[in-house]
């Protein structure tokens, strides 16, 4: 995945931006959905926000707690996917969430890898990390604390075609 992202990150500015987030919408059709922003993407660190608008709202019109939930997610294992070796399957293997205060408007994920993480991600066939990352809201204040534990296995083989 690195490679493919390497190649819209070298586009022009808005341009990578729009490419980069079309493709990502596709692959994972939950963050088109929900409008996830893909802000920024590299194998050290991965950027992502969520507006606060009516498809993601709860009763009391902020992120809903799936959205900010999924926000953070998106972040993290994008991150992960960056690292991990091609024939591999990053997986989220737990998390923890927990509800701070109410969210001011929309919400940014910043998830990053340390570099002994990466390494142990491109060196290993299956393994686990633990991955940071932090939600702001637009006031600038932290409405959830994540923990997120993602695992990578093997990919299975690819039957024949008959």
């Amino acid at each position: 995945m690195a490679r493919l992202i390497g190649r819209f990150n070298r586009l022009p500015g808005g341009v990578a931006r729009v490419a980069r987030n079309w493709a990502l919408h596709r692959a994972v059709p939950l963050t088109g959905t929900a409008a996830l922003n893909f802000l920024e993407l590299t194998p050290e660190r991965c950027r992502v926000s969520v507006p606060n608008r009516k498809p993601v709202q709860n009763h009391i019109k902020g992120v809903h707690a799936a959205a900010m939930t999924l926000v953070a997610e998106t972040a993290t294992g994008m991150v992960v996917g960056m690292n991990v070796r091609d024939d591999c399957l990053p997986l989220c293997k737990g998390l923890r969430v927990r509800f701070r205060k109410l969210s001011q408007g929309a919400l940014t994920a910043v998830a990053h890898l340390e570099p002994e993480q990466r390494e142990l991600l491109s060196r290993e066939t299956k393994g686990e990390v633990n991955v940071a990352v932090t939600v702001t809201d637009e006031a600038g204040e932290q409405p959830i604390e994540c923990e997120f534990v993602w695992a990578w296995v093997p990919k299975k083989p690819q039957a024949p075609a008959a």
